[in-house]
């Protein structure tokens, strides 16, 4: 017989969202400051980190996101951390991590016994491959929090990091009893399109023309009149909902060409808007995009037109104690008709302006450190070249982590290297300057089928694997979503921005030579 013993804790637990959860979970925030001070600067500490890689983003949307249970193995590039001789990591993932990919992520460790850090890696897995979000499947499962609590030796020493803080996450913080090196669920509205523009005049920084705090299909006539008026010249505007991400929670509508009387331009939206209308989400429509947002509303911008244009990104971190850092610039490329898909990134930005993005990030971390915020965000920009001079104009703030945030660490805990935000450079440990092209979005459908195990044998095969004594070369993620979607993530780090962009387009050239059928 099977024991019924219940895992639970000697505590009864406050309901999620109350005022009681809310307080123990401000006092676990509290004491995270005292571990900050104590712990993390020593890298001889002993200290426990839990890697919850859950995307708990809207689910309707996420499900547009191809393979994205296989993104919850972005953050193993947190595995670096167990470099650290006392150091235990314990990960959560809704599916078992293939050992192939663990085993590659531990023999990039620089001058570490693997075996030893195996030692002190743990791997838990919900076996769950539904549609919820990691979080919520380990909150369900009051045995896996019991084993999770098992392997934490001191809570004073044990601090949680998520792609993402939510609801969710706070609840499973207060089971557990430990902090979050994570943004307070209570600030979340300063991460909503909304939430980013009314943040974003407060600072006086420049955005495009547009309307927030949107809610009806009427509020979106309403709104793409009033910019249509107040530029006639205008083609497109975007719609964004709240809390779309990646791109996949926009939409651009196209201005009809004509109009016949000026009076009229509400009259010639409504009556084009849903033919003219453009979601960005695959499989998805203009009624099922409208339908979504009057569920979560939105807010509507100029579509920001130049010859010369691209789209920045700064990470920025803010530490427990209130200060903060900027810790990378990136040239953002964006994919799709409309350059509304995020698909890869160059690092550092470009030169003419890292400084400048950099500065009007500063200044929006300031703004959010004096509303308690604490973690990792980034700001991205649209920014246009102007009579030889670039003007920037903020989109909005991921209060988490994103598509820039694994492809940096990585390439930090690899070189023990910092950004120096002043000149734009980052320097190894070694005096050496790097560079790198990251992308998620490999993707084909020759790739289907192909393992971790093949593509570990093609790169090995191809003399590609990443070099940890030159610290250049290739190195992967999202392996996971390979068989089943064609889908990879590949990281080119480089002495040069060409030499990395050399890298990139050689693993592609492999990767077409090795599945050609």
């Amino acid at each position: 017989m099977f024991s019924q013993k219940q895992y639970v804790s000697d505590q009864a637990f406050p309901l999620p969202g109350s005022d009681e959860e809310k307080k123990l979970f401000h006092q676990l925030q509290q004491s995270f400051t005292v571990q900050f001070e104590n712990i993390f600067s020593d890298r001889l500490a002993k200290k426990t980190i839990i890697i919850i890689p859950s995307l708990t983003l809207d689910q309707e949307i996420l499900l547009k996101l191809r393979g994205h249970i296989y993104y919850e193995e972005r953050l193993l590039c947190l595995l670096m951390l167990l470099q650290m001789p006392q150091t235990s990591i314990i990960y959560i993932s809704s599916l078992p991590i293939d050992p192939v990919i663990v085993d590659y992520y531990i023999h990039l460790l620089p001058d570490h016994s693997a075996d030893d850090a195996r030692k002190r890696l743990h791997l838990l897995s919900c076996y769950d491959t539904s549609v919820r979000s990691l979080t919520e499947k380990i909150l369900d499962r009051p045995r896996l929090i019991h084993r999770i609590k098992e392997l934490i030796h001191d809570t004073s020493a044990t601090h949680m990091t998520c792609f993402n803080v939510t609801g969710f996450e706070r609840s499973l913080a207060v089971r557990l009893g430990i902090p979050v090196y994570g943004c307070d669920p209570d600030l979340l509205h300063f991460g909503t399109k909304s939430g980013c523009r009314s943040l974003f005049k407060q600072c006086g920084i420049h955005i495009p023309p547009g309307y927030e705090h949107l809610k009806t299909e009427d509020d979106l006539y309403q709104a793409l009149t009033l910019l249509k008026r107040g530029n006639p010249q205008l083609k497109k505007a975007v719609i964004k909902l709240e809390d779309g991400f990646s791109g996949d929670g926009n939409a651009v509508y196209t201005y009809p060409e004509i109009f016949d009387d000026e009076d009229d331009i509400e009259k010639h939206i409504r009556v084009s808007f849903h033919a003219m209308l453009k979601v960005i989400a695959r499989d998805s429509n203009a009624l099922q995009f409208i339908k979504k947002f009057e569920k979560m509303g939105g807010i509507v911008e100029e579509f920001m037109e130049g010859l010369h244009k691209t789209s920045p990104s700064v990470q920025c971190r803010i530490d427990p104690l209130g200060e903060s850092e900027i810790i990378s610039t990136h040239d953002q490329l964006l994919g799709g008709e409309d350059e509304q898909v995020f698909l890869g990134a160059h690092f550092p930005a470009n030169e003419e302006y890292c400084y400048e993005i950099a500065l009007i990030t500063k200044r929006v971390a300031d703004a959010l450190c004096e509303q308690g915020a604490l973690g990792r965000f980034s700001l991205d920009f649209i920014s246009v070249k102007e009579e030889n001079e670039w003007k920037h104009y903020a989109l909005e703030i991921n209060l988490r982590k994103g598509g820039t945030t694994h492809p940096f660490l990585l390439l930090q805990l690899l070189t023990d290297g910092v950004y120096h935000a002043d000149t734009g450079a980052f320097i190894t440990a070694g005096g050496d300057r790097k560079f790198y092209f990251a992308s998620d979005n490999v993707e084909s459908n020759a790739l289907k089928g192909l393992t971790p195990l093949d593509l570990m044998e093609i790169v090995q095969h191809r003399q590609l694997l990443y070099d940890n004594i030159k610290q250049e070369g290739i190195m992967f993620h999202l392996m996971g979503a390979l068989s089943e979607y064609g889908k990879l993530g590949i990281l080119c780090i480089g002495n040069t921005k060409e030499r990395a962009g050399e890298f990139f387009e050689k693993m592609v050239k492999v990767l077409n030579e090795e599945c050609a059928v």
